[in-house]
Order: C-alpha cells, then structure tokens, then sequence
C-alpha cells in the first residue's frame, strides 16, 4: 500500500455513508469527485448513477453477506482482516488489520486500522492516509430504528428503514449500531484532521451527528 500513500495530498474526496438521507439527494455531482463507498453502497449504483473510486468494509457480517459482489467491484478495495478465508490481498484489494489493532486512529493504514464501532471511521483512516485534505461526508444520518443493546446481534425482519435501500440488511443479520462509542471516534478523527491542517465536514441532510462542522451539500458543492 506505500503507493497509495498521499496519493492525493492537498485534493479532496466524499465519503458516502449508506443512511436514508442519500435518497433525498441529487448524487450527480459525485462523478466529478473522488468519492469513498463504505458496505452496501453497490445497492444504489444504478439509482444513485456513481461509481467509487475506493471501498471500506470492516463488518464481518457485510463482508460475507456481499462476498460476490465486494469481489466484482473494480474499486480500490480496503477489506478488514476478519474474513481472511474469503478475500485475499490482489491489485484491487488490501486487506487491513482491524480485529487486534490497538491504536486509536491509524495515521500509517499499513499498521492496521481502528475500526472505532463504524466502518465510517475505518474510512476516514484510509482518507488521511490516501493524503486528502478535506473530506465530505454524505449519508450520515447517525439515526436508526432498532431493539436491543449496542453492538447485538439481530436479524432485520422486514424492509431496512434505516438505509438507503429497504433490501440492505432485510432478512440478514446485522449489529445494532452503537451511536455513542461512534461518536467519541469521530471527535479523535476531527482532532487528527485538525492537528495537520485538515478537515472534515458533514454535509448530511438532516443528519444527526454534531461531531463535525456541517455544511449544505449543494453550497459546498456549487450545485444550482
């Protein structure tokens, strides 16, 4: 992964999340950015009409759960190490240590990764080791519908109202979110930004998080 470090020193990238909100959006102008997809995104390519340039999954459950069509996507992959039977290392793919890292935020994403209770984090780690300068995040709702403890496992009966797609997690297992323990990573991701001159900004409709600075997706974008 040496080659990928900084590759995109001073430049900047959108990183979609995969909440509800992403439907009340025009994502076209995503086509002109460098744009980071976390699990489940494959699911709106033809809605939402964009392709990422790279890919974060940490979740073991989304990792088995979309095996063929993680290995099918032409994306710069960054795939935890807690499937090593299913995904290995090739031109496309990177598999990062997440199960036993033990740092708080990876500024090296070759040491491992901290996946801080949301693969968003892990994210935001490849972002700053990929040298962005600014990154923009989308579909971060922060907000879900569940039963049961933080981090439990659960099987999603029904349609999945708590993202984009109501097929994401219908009839599959999934770990309830932890909103809480998310957010307090979130708020060491804004320091490490900060403490080299970077920023993150949130640019969710609605969104729930009020870690980073929010801003309009169509201002910050130019968008009429």
């Amino acid at each position: 992964m040496i080659h990928l470090k900084n590759r995109h020193k001073g430049e900047r990238c959108v990183l979609v999340c995969n909440g509800p909100s992403l439907n009340k959006m025009e994502l076209d102008f995503l086509k002109n950015e460098y744009v980071v997809g976390l699990n489940k995104i494959y699911l709106g390519f033809k809605k939402f009409r964009f392709y990422p340039n790279y890919f974060v999954a940490v979740n073991a459950k989304v990792l088995t759960q979309s095996e063929s069509e993680i290995k099918k996507l032409s994306s710069v992959k960054f795939l935890s190490d807690r499937c090593p039977d299913v995904y290995k290392e090739n031109a496309l793919t990177h598999i990062l240590k997440t199960k036993d890292y033990q740092g708080d935020f990876s500024h090296d994403i070759r040491t491992g990764v901290q996946e801080g209770y949301t693969v968003t984090y892990a994210a935001l780690q490849v972002a700053y080791y990929l040298g962005f300068n600014e990154v923009i995040i989308i579909g971060m709702d922060h907000k879900f519908d569940f039963e049961g403890e933080p981090n439990e496992a659960k099987l999603m009966e029904g349609n999945d109202t708590n993202h984009f797609s109501t097929e994401y997690f219908k009839g599959h297992s999934w770990d309830n979110p932890d909103l809480i323990n998310s957010e307090r990573y979130y708020k060491i991701a804004k320091d490490r930004f900060e403490e080299h001159g970077r920023r993150i900004f949130d640019a969710t409709i609605d969104g729930n998080c009020s870690v980073f600075e929010k801003v309009d997706y169509k201002n910050i974008f130019g968008l009429k």
